[in-house]
């Protein structure tokens, strides 16, 4: 009977080893894939189906449009994103600027937000699955590959990302990234905040290292625009 008990423990024991292997094998696979597109990557297109849920009331803001990547001059990032339903928006991203256009006539107004010291946390989360490497995850997230997953049409890799610092747990408990390994870029992103509340990001017809104008990273303003920038 004590052998058989051992026996059974070195068994279970063997197939917890090889299970993590595999797992771990996947990961790096998945990163690896990542790692090549973020080598190469220059800009990148696709349209957006935003999902924002508050817990408390139990709601769905959600939002469609396009977004737009770009890396310029000596790295620096670049995103213009056009909010289109339920209301038009823009939201750029440009030399550590913030700037949200609301094009209401009855508005039509900009807020700027400078990132200041927090810019390389923000760009961190904006190349998040769209020009990030892989393996750079982690050097800030304890990083589970939690196998695939159907999105839209693609099979994805799974990535459930835990972050080390307390500063971006206090924000993020948890942010998911579906990988397109074949592109090596997210099809999906969740960032799940520690009160339940989360922003669920799908993104589809996605173009890799195109053409795009100088003009979508450019608001279109009119004579009337004001300009604000909140303190604090």
């Amino acid at each position: 009977m004590k052998v058989n008990r051992t026996l059974l423990f070195l068994i279970t024991l063997t197939a917890f080893a090889v299970a993590a292997f595999a797992q771990n094998a996947d990961l790096d696979k998945v990163l690896k894939s990542m790692d090549q597109q973020a080598a190469s990557f220059h800009n990148a297109q696709a349209d957006f189906v935003w999902d924002q849920f508050t817990k408390v009331v139990n709601d769905h803001d959600l939002q469609e449009g396009t977004i737009n990547f770009r890396r310029v001059g000596k790295g620096d990032l670049q995103m213009a994103s056009e909010i289109k339903k339920p209301a038009p928006k823009y939201v750029l991203f440009s030399g550590g600027m913030v700037k949200v256009y609301d094009p209401n006539p009855k508005l039509d107004q900009i807020t700027e937000y400078n990132a200041g010291k927090s810019r390389s946390d923000f760009e961190s989360f904006l190349v998040l699955g769209f020009g990030g490497s892989g393996h750079d995850l982690l050097k800030s997230f304890d990083v589970k590959y939690s196998g695939t997953e159907n999105v839209m049409g693609v099979k994805a890799a799974k990535l459930d990302l835990t972050p080390k610092s307390e500063k971006v747990s206090r924000m993020f408990q948890h942010i998911v990234l579906w990988i397109d390994t074949t592109k090596g870029v997210s099809v999906q992103q969740q960032f799940i905040s520690p009160d339940g509340d989360y922003r669920l990001a799908k993104y589809n017809n996605i173009v890799l290292n195109g053409k795009i104008s100088d003009d979508v990273f450019k608001l279109k303003t009119t004579s009337k625009t004001t300009t604000i920038r909140p303190q604090g």
